[in-house]
């Protein structure tokens, strides 16, 4: 697969923390006397904060105001990361060798104060041309709104990027944005047939990445 330009996907693609924001959500639901849903954490994968804090308030029954839900939450998985941000197994390698070669990019769902965290911690901030926040842009994943703003500021054409996903919302993003899509299917909340098939490239690992795209 050829493409002038590869955007990342960061939970679940480059760190291993799908699992840490759920676990970080469900105990901020449970201790305020809300109810968890088993089907929660796949339903607010790709979400923006503005939309998955409402989505806690308003389905899972957290009584806060949405704004001091995901200032909680982000203030817990702040905590983690600074504690140790948990790459991916070939994530660095991966991210290093294909910056050699093109510009990369970054369209997260996570907050912007995340993003940078996790980049600076892990030390690939110097890797990515362009990052993007789905709370930046108008709506979260499965819009392509996120894939689209990333493409904008990497000034690539959206159909000449490869975009690098792990979930059904994402999936779903990078396919609407127009992007070649590589998923790499989280294996804790594996994406759903419907928007696998939405893939042209289907990988078992993320250290098959390179060899695909140099």
């Amino acid at each position: 697969m050829t493409a002038d330009a590869v955007i990342f996907d960061l939970d679940g693609v480059l760190v291993d923390s799908e699992q840490l924001w759920s676990d970080v959500r469900r105990e901020l639901v449970e201790q305020s006397g809300g109810a968890w849903r088993t089907d929660a954490q796949r339903a607010m994968m790709g979400m923006s904060s503005t939309e998955w804090s409402r989505y806690m308030r308003e389905e899972l029954g957290v009584p806060m105001p949405p704004e001091e839900i995901s200032t909680r939450v982000v203030a817990r998985v702040e905590e983690r990361y600074r504690e140790r941000v948990p790459l991916i197994d070939g994530a660095r390698k991966a991210v290093v060798s294909l910056a050699e070669v093109r510009p990369l990019g970054l369209a997260s769902s996570a907050n912007r104060q995340i993003i940078d965290l996790a980049l600076r911690e892990t030390g690939l901030a110097r890797c990515f041309a362009a990052t993007v926040s789905s709370e930046e842009v108008a709506h979260g994943k499965p819009a392509p709104d996120v894939y689209l703003e990333a493409a904008r500021r990497l000034s690539v054409g959206p159909g000449s990027c490869a975009a690098v996903e792990d979930s059904s919302n994402g999936l779903r993003a990078a396919a609407a944005a127009g992007m070649r899509v590589i998923a790499i299917p989280n294996r804790e909340f594996p994406p759903d047939p419907d928007a696998l098939g939405l893939a042209d490239v289907v990988l078992d690992s993320i250290l098959e990445l390179d060899q695909r795209l140099r």
